[in-house]
Formats: structure tokens, sequence, C-alpha cells
């Protein structure tokens, strides 16, 4: 059984960028997230370059930002509201 829990779990990220207010994922399957800067504080007050420099952790289950020391889940991004 594929449930909305489980497709949340199994969410993939492929991409990550920002605008002046947004944080940006592109997921495996072709949707992209859109969410407000102001809910990360960390990554809403850091410099472009700190931004640029992430990587995937869990083979694209989260997002981490080793300058900053911030990680975010995909799971969670779909779940906030």
């Amino acid at each position: 059984m594929n449930t909305l829990v489980d497709k949340i779990a199994d969410a993939t990220a492929v991409d990550v960028w920002f605008d002046e207010t947004k944080l940006y994922v592109r997921l495996i399957d072709g949707r992209e997230l859109a969410v407000p800067l102001d809910w990360f504080p960390k990554l809403r007050d850091s410099s472009e370059e700190e931004k640029k420099d992430w990587r995937f952790i869990g083979r694209g289950k989260g997002i981490h930002w080793k300058a900053i020391d911030e990680d975010l889940s995909v799971a969670g991004l779909l779940r906030t509201k």
C-alpha cells in the first residue's frame, strides 16, 4: 500500500536553489517545493556563498549546509504548512 505518508517518506531531492525570499527544492518526480526562507533563520541570515555550499544527505532525503550547521529533511519540507 502506497499511502501519502509513504510517498512523503520516499521523497528524494535532486536540486536546491534560492532566490531572495525562498528556498526551492526539486524532487526526483519533478515536483518543485518553494518555502519561505523566514522559516529557516540560519539559511535566511547566511551569505550567498554559504547558501550555495550544500550537499545531499541520505541519498537526497535531506540537505546539509556545513558552514551554518543546518540540516533539512525533504519529508519535513513536505509536511510543513
